[in-house]
């Protein structure tokens, strides 16, 4: 019997201490997490804010979407919201708040339902995200297990598509910085 009793509290007092583990490693994770909160919220740029910073979608670059009438889609857009554009393709322009010297761009469009610009995706909808550094994006995504599907360089600016988990393609775009 006694024994059991020390298997018993060997096992109770290796459970206490796995909990307590795991407790002070959520409450690390947490504080990290925090930290990392207020050093992308305040700015901070050194190398340990750099090692835990995570990269974000900073906007929307552009609003993308199949229809079965282009046209008839394009002309209902101008007489009922006032969307002016031009074969279905509009630029609506803005000021970056952390760039007020340059404009800002949205892209919104209208394809036909065969494009085969939305990829394998059989979504009537992609959104194009922005981002601040494309490459720490895309690296980020690889360690998540997300396929790049493709990346472009032009001279205003650098895309990569990837797919969501239920097959809507994204577009991401990090804006060229003048």
């Amino acid at each position: 019997m006694k024994r059991k009793i020390e298997t018993s509290s060997l096992l109770l007092g290796a459970f206490a201490g796995a909990f307590a583990v795991l407790c002070v490693a959520a409450a690390t994770t947490k504080t990290n997490a925090g930290a990392a909160l207020q050093q992308r919220e305040s700015g901070d740029t050194t190398a340990k804010g750099k090692e835990v910073q995570m990269e974000q979608v900073t906007g929307i670059g552009g609003v993308f979407f199949k229809v079965k009438d282009p046209k008839g889609m394009t002309a209902w857009y101008r007489t009922n919201l006032g969307i002016q554009s031009k074969g279905g393709y509009t630029d609506f322009t803005w000021r970056d708040k952390d760039h007020p010297e340059e404009m800002g761009h949205t892209a919104w469009r209208i394809f036909p339902t065969n494009t085969t610009y939305f990829g394998q995706s059989s979504s009537s909808l992609m959104i194009n995200y922005r981002v601040s550094n494309l490459d720490r994006m895309l690296e980020q995504l690889r360690g998540s297990g997300v396929k790049i599907e493709k990346v472009e360089d032009y001279d205003y600016g650098r895309w990569a598509w990837i797919m969501d988990p239920e097959g809507n393609r994204i577009e991401l775009w990090e804006p060229k910085r003048k």
